[in-house]
């Protein structure tokens, strides 16, 4: 095994990535730039290195600078946790060409994974179904307009290199699409450096739902279920939960199994999940593959019982995975909250100093923090700051300990989303199992409204 591991990120992730590599007795070297000097993660790692100043370009997305530190510590493999550099091709081959372990898949996966189209033809040619859209990037809105008449209206307009909703956009006529297209596609290339665009048919008032997948260096791989993660602001997920509230065993074996179909045709290794949107009938359509950890990965780990960081560092260690498909089980049900640090009525961030963070505790419930109750929220990065996650028998129990324990959180000193939080897991159409990608526009806006 590793005896020394650098974290290339920063926040809750690194914390979480270091807190698994203790238990395992690798040494750890964290980074962090000037604003994050103070971060609990910078004291929770054996070595911490100063990298640069906020902005993230000067900082934790500087290439050359981690690579220093990485060879300047003599740390054997890098985690490059969710966002910044972790499905950045560039950053995987400059490592692969180091001699030092990515702690991730391979960067020509990562490459064919990160654009959108090319993941979409991908997964078509393995037999992962896919919604009917573009092939190839549209050029320009009036050819954009050609083939959103091919689909019929309404259609999503998308980024190919984009994430976290960026450069993404549903139209229903030309005159719209006509606006939309050439913004989206700024947006995108000043976020990503591609401008590309493409087009699918809009899968209306869908569900989202993904498949966590395992594979070693060993043609051997697993799909850990699914996590239902349609409850997003912003094209962002703000509510997650394992299993889902409403999918069939036929449905949840499917899908596992076409998840596999796009490892085995990848030649996948290490974590990865694939999005999937689902109708209402269980139709499921390939969304896109995270050829990372993700944000939500605790609710997987509190129904399985397996660390998924920990399998993460076996794996690029060579080592084979020591459970098969037959030895995995549903044990219980795991909700996550995000906790951000954010206007709850208009998601604008909430950038200042926490003077208060009052946790929940007891049975079941489980924090990943990024803050202290001193900590300065500053305004270079995700507002997001923490995640509270429940676990317990039924779904019924895990709502009942989230709301306990939602009711117990203690924000003071800045604006957070916690009485939002609090607002969706109490709403009767949650408890129900109602959980579309229009939840918080369906049921949470109104309510500001009527204040």
């Amino acid at each position: 095994m590793f005896k020394k591991v650098l974290i290339a990120n920063r926040g809750e992730i690194a914390a979480r990535v270091i807190r698994t590599c203790k238990q395992m007795g690798i040494a750890t070297v964290a980074v962090y730039s000037e604003a994050d000097q103070h971060a609990p993660y910078v004291g929770l790692a054996d070595e911490s290195y100063l990298i640069g100043k906020p902005r993230v370009n000067e900082s934790y997305l500087n290439i050359d600078k981690i690579v220093s530190v990485a060879k300047e510590s003599g740390a054997e493999a890098i985690h490059p946790g969710y966002g910044l550099l972790s499905e950045n091709t560039e950053f995987a081959k400059r490592i692969e060409k180091e001699g030092i372990t990515f702690i991730g898949p391979s960067a020509d996966v990562i490459g064919k994974m990160g654009d959108k189209i090319a993941a979409r033809n991908e997964m078509k040619r393995a037999g992962v179904p896919i919604i009917p859209g573009t092939e190839q990037a549209v050029e320009s809105a009036e050819k954009a307009k050609e083939w959103a008449a091919s689909f019929g209206y309404p259609v999503m307009l998308k980024a190919s290199a984009g994430g976290g909703g960026i450069g993404m956009q549903a139209v229903s006529n030309d005159e719209e699409l006509e606006k939309a297209f050439e913004g989206n596609s700024k947006r995108a290339k000043a976020f990503f450096g591609n401008g590309s665009m493409f087009i699918e048919k809009l899968i209306e008032n869908p569900r989202h739902i993904e498949i966590q997948v395992l594979a070693d260096q060993h043609g051997n791989g697993v799909y850990l279920f699914e996590r239902e993660c349609s409850i997003q602001r912003r094209h962002q997920k703000v509510v997650e939960e394992a299993p889902s509230p409403v999918l069939s065993e036929d449905t949840r074996t499917r899908m596992g199994e076409s998840a596999m179909k796009a490892v085995q045709a990848l030649h996948y290794t290490n974590a990865g999940t694939i999005e999937f949107l689902v109708d209402d009938n269980e139709n499921y359509y390939f969304l896109e593959m995270n050829t990372r950890l993700q944000v939500e990965h605790p609710v997987t780990e509190e129904i399985t019982g397996i660390d998924l960081v920990e399998q993460q560092l076996r794996v690029a260690n060579g080592e084979k995975l020591t459970f098969k498909q037959n030895d995995l089980t549903i044990n219980g049900h795991a909700i996550e909250v995000r906790i951000y640090a954010e206007d709850p009525n208009t998601f604008y961030p909430s950038p200042g100093k926490l003077t208060k963070l009052d946790l929940p505790d007891g049975p079941g419930v489980r924090h990943e923090l990024a803050v202290h109750s001193s900590s300065e929220i500053t305004p270079f990065y995700d507002p997001m700051i923490a995640k509270l996650i429940v676990h317990a028998e039924t779904r019924d129990e895990a709502i009942e300990r989230m709301t306990q324990a939602i009711h117990q959180y203690e924000v003071e000193g800045i604006k957070s989303n916690v009485t939002m939080l609090k607002r969706i897991i109490t709403h009767d159409k949650f408890k129900q199992g109602e959980t579309k990608t229009t939840f918080i526009q369906d049921y949470y806006l109104p309510t500001l409204t009527n204040q």
